[in-house]
Parts: C-alpha cells; structure tokens; sequence
C-alpha cells in the first residue's frame, strides 16, 4: 500500500501545480508534513515577497440603518409628501388659482374670431400661466411669508404650515366664488350652517371651481357678440346680391380681425380678466 500511497500524493501534487503554479512549493511542503497528512488538513503560506491578498467576493447588502430614529424617517416622509405634492401640482394651479377662467375666456376669443389655430395653443396656455402668476402674486408672497419660510426655518411643524398656506388660497377662492355654489356643496357634504373662516377646503374647491367657468362662459358669450353682429351684416349683404355660394366666414374674418385690431381687443381682453379678479 506505501507504493500506491505515493503515486496518489504524487498526482495529489502535479494537480495542484498545474492549477496554482504559485502554490506548488507550498503544496509539496504540506505533503511533507505527516501530522497534517493525518488530519487531512492543508497549510498554505504565500510565498516569499508576495503582499497580494485574494479579492473579496461582490456581495449586496440592503440595510434599513437609523430606522429607530424619528429624524430620518421624518425625513423619508417629507420626501414623499414633496413627490406627491408635485405630482398634483398641475390640478392645483389649475383648480386654485385664476388659471381656469383666463384660458377658457382666451379659447372663447380664438373661437370668436374664426382663427382655431392663431394663437396657438401653447401660446394661450403660457399667457394665461403668465397672467395666474401676476394675479396670484399677493396670495403666493403671503404663502411662502406666512407657512413656507417659518417652516423650513423650523418654527412651526407640517400641519401648522399647511393650515396657514391654505387661509392666503382660501381667501382668494371665497372672493370669487358664489355664495349659492358654497351652498349647495355644504347641503351635499352634510354640514349645517358654516362660519366662512371655519368652511372646508373640500368645499371651497370645487364651489370655486363652479363659480369660474360660469363666470368665464358669460364672458366669453359677451365676447361673442360683436362677432356675431359682423357675421349677421354679411350673411345678409351676400344674400342680397346673390352669392349664396360664397362661404360668409371667409368674407367677415377680415372684418372680424380689422375690428379687433381697431379696438384693441387683446389689452382689452387682458385688461377686463386682471380686473375681475382685483375687484
């Protein structure tokens, strides 16, 4: 058995030469060595001058570290809150603020004057952005005076910021909007008789909401009407001299145009919309 004892630790090391050059001399001295050889154990040592280390496997780890630490998930919250918030951004400068009316009264204008595609819509939309930003300016510096600097000086905790952003914007909706809408949303929400300090911005909202396109559509049919005379003038001039087949929208568009020009609609226009909110 000695003979076949040799020739096993003899392949035992020419394997582990051919696959670690670097180690052979190391394996044969471990080969050596009977106490090791009887505990089947294996002592390697680099060789002489060599400082390389074996590289560390990747590894991922995912650690929730600070999770009992009230700051940090504040923090996570308020991200959250920030994400969502502008996520709704849009709604609320659509729904809060002066936008709706002034960019519905511009489509009536367009549509009034017969050109669907003069000023275009991107046009009509930065306008009216424009425009909500200066009218809204006064409410805006009173937000971020009132709730939005004390609150990231950290005088005042989250919920007191939001109540004391929504009084400036609660304010400006009551000052446009009817006394029947607030109404008949406080019947449908189930509260009695209300204080307007103490009414619900879920109320306010969409009795604002209400309130301007009403207000935007009277405009807007107001605005019709000097249109619609010159359309009239020369419908009836075309029928009495016998073209019926000649289309009256193109023959009253430069009219349409020419008077709008003379009259200076647009600052009329701009004028009439800041106004309704000023007043």
């Amino acid at each position: 058995m000695r003979p076949l004892s040799r020739i096993i630790h003899g392949l035992a090391l020419a394997l582990l030469f051919f696959v670690s050059p670097g180690r052979a001399q190391n394996a044969a001295v471990a080969a050596q060595a009977p106490a090791l050889s009887q505990t089947g154990s294996l002592l390697t040592q680099s060789p002489a001058g060599s400082t390389a280390k074996p590289a560390d496997p990747l590894r991922l780890s995912i650690n929730l570290e600070g999770a009992e630490r009230p700051a940090q998930m504040s923090v996570a919250v308020q991200i959250v809150l920030l994400m969502t918030l502008l996520s709704v951004a849009p709604s609320l400068v659509l729904l809060m603020t002066s936008f709706t009316r002034i960019v519905i009264v511009l489509g009536f204008v367009r549509t009034a004057l017969g050109v669907p595609s003069a000023p275009s819509n991107q046009i009509i939309i930065g306008l009216s952005l424009f425009l909500t930003f200066f009218i809204m300016g006064p409410t805006f510096d009173r937000v971020n005076k009132e709730a939005l600097q004390p609150y990231l000086a950290g005088h005042m905790t989250s919920p007191d910021a939001l109540d004391r952003a929504s009084a400036p914007m609660k304010e400006f909706m009551l000052k446009q909007t009817r006394t029947r809408d607030l109404e008949y949303f406080l019947e449908l929400g189930g509260y009695g008789p209300t204080a307007v300090k103490d009414l619900p911005i879920r109320v306010v909202i969409p009795a604002f909401v209400i309130s301007e396109l009403q207000t935007a559509f009277q405009m807007g049919f107001l605005l019709f009407l000097p249109f619609l005379v010159i359309d009239f003038l020369v419908s009836s001039v075309l029928m009495a001299l016998g073209m019926m087949m000649m289309p009256p929208n193109v023959v009253s568009l430069p009219f349409k145009l020419l008077l709008f020009v003379l009259v200076d609609g647009w600052h009329l226009i701009v004028k009439s919309l800041v106004q309704s909110f000023l007043n």
